[in-house]
């Protein structure tokens, strides 16, 4: 277990480990954890609302550290729900377009897999905080506009099935910062021919971090409780 952090330590400069819960905004986490210190923070790389894991955050002079920690490789675990596609390629809308998968075998997974797995060219949803023209382009998408993505070069570095039970695919995947776990759901039911969208994603690690070190905003508001109760002016 990683030694945690006190507030004192973590003004000068720090790094905490936070478990980011379901239906949080990674701004929403980051904040908490922010009104908890009352110090200068920033995060290493969002996480989608129905994601959950691991964000790092830096306090302090270990700002510095936030570009280095962000291209760091990271892991995630999740479910491909096949049969179905939704706009978002998750089930932030509703899923569409039902397809059969009953046909697809372990082979054909075992096909989809290799396809995805190395250095390759993945194509960003268009509900993703991209810049399109200087907007983001999660907004052109809900106001109805054509948006074109353009194909970006990502490292799958590991790419592994861990349970098949159709229609969901359980899977653990090690990538390249810049890798949208969504696409590669999508993408995935596109090469299977069934159609897919994520359904769950957790992020597990990012570089040596690992989720099983982090605690959730208001576990690590209950743990500096005291200490900030102890160093708070009785006038603040």
């Amino acid at each position: 277990m990683q030694q945690r952090p006190l507030p004192a330590e973590l003004k000068k400069g720090g790094v905490i480990l936070v478990d980011k819960p379901y239906k949080w905004t990674s701004f929403d986490a980051v904040n908490s954890i922010k009104i908890a210190l009352r110090a200068k923070i920033g995060h290493c790389g969002t996480l989608d609302p129905l994601a959950t894991g691991l964000l790092i955050c830096c306090t302090g002079a270990m700002t510095k550290k936030i570009s280095e920690y962000q291209q760091l490789p990271k892991e995630y675990t999740g479910i491909i729900h096949l049969g179905a596609v939704t706009d978002t390629y998750d089930l932030e809308s509703v899923p569409h377009t039902p397809m059969p998968y009953d046909h697809i075998t372990p082979a054909d997974i075992d096909n989809a897999v290799k396809q995805f797995t190395g250095d390759i060219l993945q194509v960003p949803p268009i509900h993703s905080a991209i810049k399109k023209d200087g907007k983001r382009a999660y907004d052109l998408a809900r106001a109805g506009k054509e948006i074109v993505m353009t194909a970006r070069p990502v490292i799958i570095g590991e790419f592994e099935i861990t349970k098949v039970s159709l229609p969901e695919v359980h899977f653990r995947v090690v990538c390249s910062t810049g890798t949208y776990i969504r696409s590669l759901a999508h993408d995935f039911g596109q090469v299977l021919g069934c159609g897919a969208y994520l359904s769950a994603l957790r992020r597990t690690k990012i570089g040596n971090f690992d989720a099983q070190n982090a605690l959730t905003p208001e576990q690590w508001r209950a743990f500096w409780k005291p200490a900030v109760r102890e160093n708070t002016p009785e006038n603040d």
